[in-house]
């Protein structure tokens, strides 16, 4: 990789973030205490809100986009739909040589009635609260840094678009169309979900995907005309079973059977079952390995007497394969952490973001450049307060030096190594 960084200094923009902590800790907690689960969108577009009212220095164009309402099966086997929070898009500078992408998402997993919707400190460095690392304290970097960029001389190099998303914690199964446009635009993207607690950036990672099944038969007394019934329950344990021998067939494939539900009185032949399961792949092609697969399963079921079995959803998240040019972005951010001075590394990982989403548009991405902490999706989440700091000279240094680059041609290898 062709670079000319060292004889720029840009200490005095990374400084400037040193003054920015205190405010950046009292927006976090701000937004902590907003609730904003992914099915309260008036909690979702308040958080929009602030995030429109903190990017007003950047003098960006903002939209607010509306998104499609969240579709699934209910547990009686029939579509719903449920409404979901606003997206906003931020842009400035559309004609810059360098176009950059920046995603973060404004929802959470914890619902309206959530009993975790305030913060509490663990010790002077670690703040515990709904949101903290997922993803709010990640907002807070992400709009530092780029005011850092927007600080310096060498903004009019870098164009940018942000994408704050309603509905990443449940697939992004609305936004993913606004990733896709953008990938049509950019040269890279930067997300900022949570790093490893050790700090460290997620690689390559699994894709996956979501589906419902349901089963039905024909009731009947269990008692006086079992022969009559055709057991909709027993048709989903022999689907759940072959489902999940199908695990240890193919590397890299798992297959984990989550929910099921069915039937009812004792003495009634129950006619009706639905499941769920959740398909983790590492491999583009394994996808169609598992849908043939499992149409074989339902071909087999269907084809006995008086039952009949569906299967809704799809492959939300395709596999991110790393390619060479985000093997090399990769490396320039761990440069970036070691001009820091941390020692950063970038590893796979089985969980999926809206970096799945833009590596399959071909767009090299980081999305771990929030802050540090853990155990997010629960009540013990936390976030570590000093890396807010931390977390925001590392992109501000990376922006800065890809506008300084004097060659940037590897963006477009697309090759896998």
């Amino acid at each position: 990789m062709s670079t000319n960084y060292s004889s720029v200094d840009f200490d005095q923009w990374l400084s400037w973030i040193d003054d920015q902590y205190p405010q950046m800790l009292e927006r976090t907690i701000e937004l902590s205490h907003i609730n904003s689960g992914s099915f309260n969108p008036e909690g979702v577009n308040r958080v929009g809100k602030k995030l429109i009212e903190y990017a007003q220095v950047l003098d960006a164009k903002v939209e607010v986009l509306p998104v499609a309402p969240f579709k699934s099966i209910d547990n009686k086997g029939n579509e719903q739909q449920q409404a979901l929070g606003d997206a906003i898009r931020l842009t400035k500078r559309a004609d810059a040589p360098i176009q950059i992408f920046f995603c973060g998402h404004l929802d959470t997993v914890f619902p309206v009635d959530s009993d975790f919707q305030s913060t509490t400190w663990l010790d002077d460095d670690t703040l515990n609260g709904p949101g903290v690392a997922d993803l709010k304290g990640g907002l807070i970097v992400m709009l530092t840094a780029i005011q850092a960029l927007e600080r310096s001389p060498y903004a009019d190099k870098i164009g940018w678009e942000i994408l704050l998303n309603p509905d990443e914690e449940i697939g992004s199964q609305g936004s993913a169309g606004f990733i896709a446009d953008a990938a049509t635009r950019v040269d890279l993207g930067m997300i900022y979900e949570p790093s490893f607690p050790d700090g460290n950036f997620a690689g390559a990672r699994k894709g996956s995907g979501n589906f419902s099944v349901i089963t039905r038969g024909k009731p009947a007394h269990a008692g006086r005309e079992h022969h009559l019934g055709r057991n909709a329950v027993r048709a989903m344990c022999d689907f759940i079973s072959q489902l999940d021998d199908l695990n240890g067939q193919r590397q890299g494939v798992t297959i984990n059977p989550a929910l099921i539900e069915g039937g009812g009185a004792n003495n009634i032949v129950p006619d009706m079952c639905l499941s769920r399961f959740n398909i983790r792949l590492e491999q583009p092609e394994d996808e169609q390995w598992c849908l043939d697969n499992i149409a074989k399963i339902l071909n087999e079921i269907n084809a006995r007497d008086g039952l009949s079995i569906e299967m809704h959803g799809q492959f939300g998240r395709k596999p991110k394969v790393l390619s060479n040019a985000n093997e090399k972005l990769f490396q320039l951010a761990c440069d970036c952490g070691a001009q820091l001075g941390l020692d950063l590394t970038w590893l796979p990982t089985g969980g999926c973001c809206d970096g799945n989403n833009l590596a399959e548009a071909g767009i090299p991405n980081i999305d771990t450049l929030g802050v540090q902490g853990g155990k997010i999706h629960s009540p013990d989440e936390y976030v570590k307060v000093s890396s807010l700091t931390v977390r925001a000279k590392l992109s501000a240094l990376l922006l800065l030096k890809l506008a300084t680059s004097e060659d940037l041609s590897w963006l477009k290898d697309k090759a896998v190594s």
